[in-house]
């Protein structure tokens, strides 16, 4: 018998994933740093809370507008740009750190917002391109993974650092991360777009190349920031799946309000101790999903019914976290929620990476901005709903919304699966017909091969 090859990653991409993982520590570094940063400015948590909220608010008005952007200037373009804006930001914060200026921080938190967007929308939907349709799960569990490991750097060195050199050492190293990380996506050269933006399946492996010139350029073959903003055009079922995935940023956003709150009530003498340890665990989670993933389902692709079935147990694994549980049994309920959340981030990129090349930009732009709206508004909501009702009661209600909402999308996929099967029983003599997969997936064929289902 035979066995498949399984897709190879060329060397390049690894390194550009090295990269994406110093940048990646540098943003962690960044949220605790940053974090501590703003208090002494604004003097306050609400102060703190508005802070956030403007950045998360920024990187949302940017995920809609990241897709068109990204089609008028190339993926590679926004993807440099946006590095060296948040590493001139980190730089004038940096400088001036000594004497903080309140103008000077709420630029550098917008810039931050945004460049993070704008670079998260072109990396994930040029992944395809660089890697070929067939690898592009390996790549993102490569991707996932070193972002995990990023995590658990970036939050255990955050403390050293900025005893070592305050809070201006500490955004300069996240300077230089920006730096790094434009520097090699300008010498590794990914190709990054497809000539003719119709598709990425006969794209090399090693997906390299220069960017199309200026007869084949993406603004000129799809009407640079002309291209459609909306959800117009969108199959009901991947929209379905781009807004659970605001939902789930929506209930996350409970427990990350909440966390604080326990720790305090749980580990009185060590707070900082008990969330590290949830936090590790997680991350520790989130960078064993690749390699479960990759061992127990190989290179098998994956669609809504994977993506739905791995949000809910996600929600559950959270909600179990904070039923008061001994350390060892919250590590271990941490530990499967990063698992699942590494698990269902690998399954929707991949998916939404499935879309035709000319639609792969508003969909992650879309996306972002879903997510990013989600978590913001959870966090205002958790925040109310904490002061009058207990953690728990929080927690179980955001995540049962999400919940709720992974089991609508199963059942539809499910429904629309049994859908397509009896469509194909009904015509066998079709010379086309109409399967089960491609009608769960509402035919966004990219390639010669079967597109991700669960």
């Amino acid at each position: 018998m035979e066995l498949a090859q399984r897709p190879s990653i060329s060397w390049r991409f690894r390194a550009l994933v090295a990269s994406y993982a110093l940048s990646a520590y540098g943003n962690f570094l960044n949220l605790i740093a940053l974090s501590l940063f703003t208090y002494e400015v604004v003097g306050s948590a609400l102060g703190i809370g508005a802070v956030m909220a403007l950045r998360l608010f920024s990187g949302m008005l940017a995920g809609l507008v990241a897709g068109a952007l990204t089609t008028a200037l190339g993926r590679r373009t926004v993807m440099v740009g946006a590095d060296v804006a948040q590493a001139l930001a980190m730089v004038l914060l940096a400088v001036g750190s000594r004497d903080p200026a309140l103008g000077l921080l709420l630029g550098a938190v917008v810039v931050l917002g945004a460049g993070n967007t704008f670079f998260t929308v072109a990396l994930r939907s040029a992944v395809p391109v660089i890697v070929g349709q067939d690898a592009r799960t390996r790549a993102n569990g490569l991707l996932v993974t070193a972002r995990s490991v990023a995590t658990v750097l970036g939050y255990g060195s955050a403390a050293a650092i900025i005893a070592l050199g305050g809070y201006a050492l500490a955004f300069a190293v996240n300077g230089a991360t920006f730096v790094v990380s434009a520097a090699a996506v300008l010498v590794l050269r990914p190709r990054t777009d497809t000539e003719d933006g119709t598709g990425d399946e006969t794209v090399a492996e090693d997906g390299t190349g220069d960017e199309p010139g200026p007869q084949t350029s993406p603004a000129r073959q799809r009407g640079g920031l002309g291209v459609r903003l909306g959800m117009g055009g969108i199959p009901a079922l991947l929209l379905g799946t781009i807004l659970l995935r605001g939902t789930d940023a929506f209930a996350s956003s409970s427990h990350n309000v909440a966390l604080p709150i326990v720790a305090s009530l749980e580990s009185p003498d060590d707070p900082a101790l008990f969330m590290t340890q949830f936090w590790a665990a997680w991350a520790i989670g989130t960078f064993l999903s690749h390699q479960l993933l990759k061992r127990l389902w190989r290179e098998k692709a994956y669609g809504e019914r994977a993506f739905a079935l791995g949000t809910g147990a996600m929600a559950v694994f959270f909600v179990c976290a904070f039923t008061g549980l001994p350390v060892p049994a919250l590590i271990a309920a941490a530990l499967a929620a990063g698992i699942a959340d590494g698990c269902t981030e690998i399954v929707y990129v991949s998916r939404l990476q499935a879309a035709p090349e000319r639609e792969r930009n508003r969909l992650f732009g879309l996306s972002a901005s879903a997510e990013t709206a989600g978590f913001t508004l959870g966090m205002i909501a958790a925040a109310a709903a904490l002061e009058g009702f207990p953690v728990l009661a929080v927690v179980a209600t955001f995540h049962g919304a999400a919940l709720c909402g992974a089991l609508a999308l199963f059942l539809v996929t499910l429904a629309r699966r049994h859908g397509g099967a009896e469509r194909t029983t009904r015509s066998p003599g079709s010379t086309a017909p109409l399967s089960a997969d491609e009608g769960e997936t509402h035919g966004t064929r990219t390639g010669a091969g079967p597109l991700p289902r669960a």
